[in-house]
């Protein structure tokens, strides 16, 4: 990653931290406690989380025991995943502002090392596995969590397709190639992945990542802070056009709720672990 293309990717995910943080985080804490219990994680292991956004991954190991190191390209995730953690009276997480590509830390250093949608959305995600891997222990747990397809992203689809109703000329997300959330929508081109980084014992699951949606106001505000790709789709919007789409996904939310309460929206995951 050259000089620019560090400060481009730091300033987009810095700006839009603090509603990540609100939004994204409480919404992903439970799909990463479950993964968890895929490497056997156990107090006083060292876990490494690489692009720790807020902290979804890093908390729950926090709160199994481990010895937490988390990283992330952003100063202000940090600096909210730190405020989590102090919240929380967590004392054995430290984190640090890393390019995960190039991690400044020992060789051999821990017992997991793990990414919940971080390093599959590395533009050279290649890299970023190889630097997890080189930091894992001898006969350690590595473990990527990953997007599957866009068509099993409800909370994306649904976005699209009020976006498609309210704004002429709007044809979706390109997808030759695919945003680089996805590129490892195929759980086989993971499973390559893993499988060209020399890890063993390699297993690739698919979960349901659940999530459930009070408003389309709540859901507006969780996509446009999930990914600065989805900040720059609506940067140009009038507040015209976004009531529009907020109307659409209001009527979207009720259909799916039955017409009262929250209305739950289903993404389709890959869990993906190997041993070093």
């Amino acid at each position: 990653m050259t000089a620019k293309e560090f400060s481009d990717t730091q300033a987009g995910w810095d700006e839009i931290a603090a509603g990540f943080d609100e939004y994204a985080t409480p919404l992903t804490t439970a799909f990463a406690e479950a993964a968890l219990q895929r490497v056997d994680l156990r107090p006083d292991m060292r876990f490494l989380d690489v692009a720790a956004g807020s902290g979804a991954l890093s908390l729950p190991a926090a709160r199994l025991g481990a010895e937490v190191v988390a990283t992330d390209i952003s100063p202000a995730m940090v600096e909210l995943l730190e405020a989590r953690a102090r919240d929380e009276n967590l004392t054995t997480i430290e984190a640090h502002v890393m390019d995960g590509h190039a991690l400044e830390l020992e060789d051999d250093a821990f017992d997991v090392s793990a990414s919940m949608n971080g390093v599959s959305l590395f533009p050279d995600m290649q890299r970023g596995l190889g630097e997890m891997v080189r930091v894992t222990k001898p006969g350690g747990r590595i473990l990527i969590l990953a997007f599957g397809p866009p068509t099993e992203a409800e909370f994306i689809t649904f976005f699209l397709e009020a976006m498609q109703s309210a704004v002429p000329g709007f044809d979706g997300l390109p997808m030759d190639p695919p945003p680089l959330p996805f590129q490892v929508a195929d759980p086989e081109q993971l499973r390559a992945r893993f499988v060209d980084a020399g890890l063993n014992d390699i297993r690739i699951d698919t979960g349901s990542w659940e999530t459930e949606f009070r408003s389309a106001t709540h859901l507006w505000n969780m996509v446009v802070n999930s990914n600065p790709i989805a900040a720059s789709l609506v940067a140009n919007l009038s507040q015209e056009q976004i009531a529009e789409i907020q109307e659409v996904l209001d009527t979207k939310l009720r259909e799916r709720a039955g017409g009262s309460g929250p209305a739950v929206l289903a993404t389709r995951m890959n869990i993906a672990s190997g041993t070093k």
